[in-house]
């Protein structure tokens, strides 16, 4: 692992990494906001997962989370969103296949299967890496995202009960299987088994049993793919209540899909999930 930027912020650093990943066969970037807190006190992380077309820059740079981070005492890990490099397969046509859209599976289908298995790096790699790594960290660890993030944010968390502490999103991809991003990766990164599909989709994860203490998420009402029935928020609002898992979805009347929604509601989410941890 090698640092590759620091910079002070609110009284902490945030510094970035490159390290070779095994699980993705490639190098990999990600990002790290350690609080003032971490020079006297071992503090818990949040991992935050992004959307697709951004790497672990767009967070760090406009989500306004490390001030409040510092103010609450929480490490931030911000990891990229796939796999990159010239050998790694790619699709140049689309936005929402290929590079910058990992879509936080482990792909099974040639010739996404050597590189894109951003599931393990999120759940299984890259948190060995944090904790052998900053000893400033315990082992106590949460995870939030947007969109293609939110959705893996609640896969991960539905998936790992025992290895996040509370989960949340922004407009996260509730439903893949039903919404034409969801067809379009899932046909392409695991086959046509779309059985195979619902073990990466929350909705799908929570018909099945699968359960977290309890589940914050912000939509935004003007959302333009809110309104393109990418999301599907409604589907996950009647499965969740269906199976009695704990919910607080709310919709931000007039808030959009970018980050001047998540920068307006991240605070929310850091005291949701310091609760949490601490």
């Amino acid at each position: 692992m090698e640092k590759i930027e620091s910079i002070k912020e609110f009284g902490g650093y945030l510094n970035r990494y490159t390290h070779y990943s095994k699980v993705c066969n490639s190098n990999m970037t990600f990002s790290v906001y350690l609080p003032p807190q971490a020079q006297f006190e071992k503090l818990p992380s949040l991992y935050w997962l992004s959307g697709l077309t951004c790497t672990d820059e767009n967070a760090r740079s406009k989500a306004g989370a490390q001030r409040y981070a510092a103010e609450y005492g929480l490490a931030i890990i911000f990891p990229d969103t796939s796999p990159r490099g010239d050998d790694v397969p790619d699709s140049k046509e689309r936005y929402d296949l290929g590079k910058g859209a990992g879509f936080y599976i482990n792909a099974t289908q040639t010739p996404w299967n050597e590189y894109y298995k951003m599931y393990d790096y999120i759940t299984q790699e890259l948190p060995i890496i944090i904790e052998d790594n900053f000893p400033q960290l315990n082992s106590k660890k949460s995870i939030s995202g947007h969109s293609m993030g939110g959705h893996g944010a609640l896969i991960c968390a539905l998936k790992n009960p025992d290895l996040f502490t509370s989960v949340s999103a922004f407009a996260p991809i509730c439903n893949p299987i039903n919404s034409q991003w969801g067809k379009n990766c899932f046909s392409a990164y695991l086959g046509k088994n779309e059985l195979v599909w619902n073990d990466y989709d929350a909705t799908c994860l929570i018909l099945n049993g699968k359960k977290v203490k309890n589940i914050l998420i912000d939509q935004g009402t003007s959302d333009e793919f809110y309104h393109q029935k990418q999301l599907l928020p409604e589907n996950f609002i009647a499965a969740c209540k269906k199976e009695n898992q704990s919910l607080n979805l709310r919709f931000q009347d007039g808030y959009d899909h970018s980050y001047h929604f998540i920068s307006s509601f991240i605070r929310d989410h850091i005291i949701y999930h310091a609760e949490y941890l601490k």
